[in-house]
């Protein structure tokens, strides 16, 4: 299998939550999902401090654990550690990611998962476009190095990640980007701590089938032809990312994905929900450190909130 082809779908996989996606837990059905429940009781949201480590306790645990909210995949130049996260990890017998990174760097496993980022019935991106509109999309993935030959029958979805031109699938080989989760991955290797995931890459991948893919190859066309509009995006977020503002993340995500109104419960809301029960019976086994996406803490859905409806204390950690 082409390198560039495998190194595409890594790139999908460590950016996905930009694109919000429902997931089951790792060694989970989907109907264990659906019935596993953690109690929740109602409380009033309250604005989120700036802050990107958060500290987990009471409910019944016996040492607090600690969640991180990411930013994917960041230039090298501006990848940095809040103080006090390496202090948290070092206290963790354990590191949870939305996927198990163990996973991500089995080649075998990336090689398995090819067959689902494509579209179903042999659907190819031909089939979804007319033929002008199918040439701005080729056009644009050529010029950036990347042969849609390659890519014909992927999910459109999944190519919206690349079409801003924001995310490079060479950078993180190049060393111009980071990932978070990498970076996380590599310090619990070393330690020989356990890791684990919130969700399976199968699941991951699959979820988009959900979406119809006249719909994905909608918002994919879109992303192409706002062009230099869009261009500024990733920027944007990496500065409200050092802020720590996880409540400004939570905004931006709102309003970069107004491409996908309809589907916020499948895309966000439900996954975030799906994760609590699984965090929980993690904290049991001993203090956890979980990483996932920094837009997935903030707001009434999202999982900060969720943990204190679940009887968590959350604090801030500066």
């Amino acid at each position: 299998m082409n390198k560039l082809f495998l190194g595409v779908i890594v790139m999908i996989l460590l950016s996905i939550g930009a694109c919000n996606t429902t997931k089951k837990s790792a060694g989970q059905s989907n109907k264990e999902v659906k019935t596993s429940t953690v109690e929740s009781n109602a409380i009033a949201y309250e604005k989120l401090e700036n802050a990107l480590l958060w500290k987990i306790s009471g409910n019944g645990v016996e040492s607090p654990s600690y969640l991180y909210g990411t930013i994917h995949i960041i230039p090298s130049e501006e990848y940095f550690l809040p103080e006090g996260t390496l202090e948290a990890i070092g206290k963790s017998k354990k590191m949870y990611f939305e996927i198990d990174m163990k996973e991500m760097n089995d080649v075998s496993k990336q090689m398995g998962l090819l067959n689902q980022a494509f579209m179903k019935d042999d659907l190819t991106l031909k089939d979804l476009y007319t033929e002008e509109e199918y040439k701005k999309v080729k056009d644009h993935f050529e010029k950036m190095g990347i042969p849609l030959f390659f890519m014909e029958r992927m999910k459109p979805m999944l190519l919206t990640v690349f079409a801003s031109g924001d995310i490079d699938p060479g950078d993180l080989q190049s060393g111009k980007a980071k990932s978070y989760e990498m970076e996380f991955y590599e310090i619990a290797k070393d330690a020989k701590k356990e890791t684990g995931g919130l969700e399976t890459i199968e699941y991951q991948m699959s979820v988009f089938d959900s979406i119809p893919y006249e719909e994905q190859a909608d918002m994919l066309l879109e992303t192409i032809e706002m062009g230099d509009a869009s261009n500024g995006s990733m920027q944007k977020m990496i500065e409200i990312y050092k802020q720590q503002d996880i409540e400004g993340m939570q905004d931006m995500f709102k309003e970069e994905e107004s491409g996908v109104e309809g589907h916020e419960d499948v895309l966000l809301t439900n996954r975030n929900k799906n994760w609590i029960p699984v965090i929980s019976e993690a904290m049991k086994g001993g203090t956890t450190f979980f990483a996932v996406g920094a837009g997935h803490l903030g707001g009434p859905q999202g999982v900060i909130h969720l943990l204190k409806e679940a009887g968590f204390t959350l604090e801030a950690v500066k």
